[in-house]
């Protein structure tokens, strides 16, 4: 969703920072490994910046668009998030995205093991009753591409930098979401 739906206002130094973790420490990983006394300041203070970039989301462009067009051919949409809930409602309502997704289509951190593994990508595939070989997930990070080749979906790397450093395990790599958008 952040990065690939909206336009990417998480500052992970900085959280990194503010939760005094390693500059390349992978948040929730390291937090969850913690004693239950140590973590749970840190839950708080994570719960709290993503709150504060939920109310800064914008949409990406062309994410309206794109929506539209997979929900006007019947396609199955979810979101796979290593946000909470909340968070994810407020960030799609912010820009306006939330009545693309049903709500049992929006997997958390809590709904299911995080990215980087494919367990939220199994989940709705198996609520969907679809199969692997008919999906894709778009993302614009390493952990949604790794969950995508370990589910065995197609992966997309969304990259408005036109960069894409894991092209071992990236399908297409595309710089914007119109060229997702074909009839």
């Amino acid at each position: 969703m952040d990065g690939t739906l909206t336009i990417g206002v998480h500052d992970f130094a900085m959280m990194r920072s503010e939760l005094g973790l390693a500059p390349d420490a992978a948040i929730l990983e390291t937090v969850q490994a913690m004693p239950v006394e140590q973590a749970a300041p840190l839950w708080d203070k994570i719960n709290a910046m993503e709150y504060h970039f939920a109310s800064l989301a914008k949409p990406m462009p062309g994410a309206f668009e794109l929506l539209a067009h997979l929900q006007e051919r019947g396609t199955n949409l979810g979101i796979l998030t290593r946000n909470l809930m909340p968070v994810a409602l407020e960030t799609l309502k912010t820009c306006n995205l939330d009545g693309f997704f049903k709500p049992c289509d929006i997997l958390d951190r809590d709904s299911c093991t995080p990215k980087p593994h494919p367990a939220g990508i199994h989940l709705l595939l198996q609520q969907w009753q679809a199969s692997a070989c008919d999906s894709v997930m778009v993302g614009d990070y390493l952990f949604d591409l790794e969950a995508g080749k370990a589910a065995k979906v197609t992966t997309v790397h969304i990259s408005t930098l036109a960069q894409h450093p894991w092209p071992h395990i990236t399908d297409w790599g595309i710089d914007n979401l119109h060229q997702l958008i074909s009839d």
